[in-house]
């Protein structure tokens, strides 16, 4: 097992399966929060089932509307189990606190830098925890 530290923009913590994407998604327009799909054509991952999974991106990709959609998917259970960025992304913290705030349902969010990003790998499960104090990243190949 492989730890990283990372810098906590959402609280909380998840474990899955790596959902690595190689460009930004916007989940405004490139995700389904009813069925938790990738959805944008043009997207590397289009189809791809990212609910219920880590998902790892360089950032958020897009129209400040993407956080209501992110919101939704967590409220639907449709959305990933907690999100790795290399880069912050406000509009996707923003959907994060909106729905641990109304729906009491938490998707923690962390920063963890372009280094820690390029060590992931899409068949590692992963578990973090993110807390005021920072965050920390528990990677294993083992599926």
């Amino acid at each position: 097992m492989t730890s990283f530290t990372a810098r906590t923009l959402v609280e909380g913590s998840a474990e899955g399966l790596l959902a690595l994407l190689t460009a930004p998604l916007s989940f405004w327009g490139g995700y389904d929060s009813g069925t938790g799909r990738v959805i944008d054509h043009s997207h590397p991952a289009f189809g791809a089932e990212i609910a219920g999974r880590i998902l790892a991106m360089p950032s958020g990709r897009g129209s400040s509307s993407a956080s209501s959609v992110l919101a939704e998917a967590i409220r639907l259970g449709t959305a990933p189990a907690g999100i790795v960025l290399a880069q912050a992304d406000s509009i996707i913290t923003v959907g994060a606190i909106v729905a641990a705030r109304l729906y009491g349902k938490a998707c923690p969010v962390v920063v963890c830098g372009p280094e820690t990003m390029a060590q992931l790998r899409p068949d590692a499960r992963l578990s973090l925890v993110a807390t005021a104090d920072g965050a920390r990243l528990n990677l294993s190949t083992a599926v």
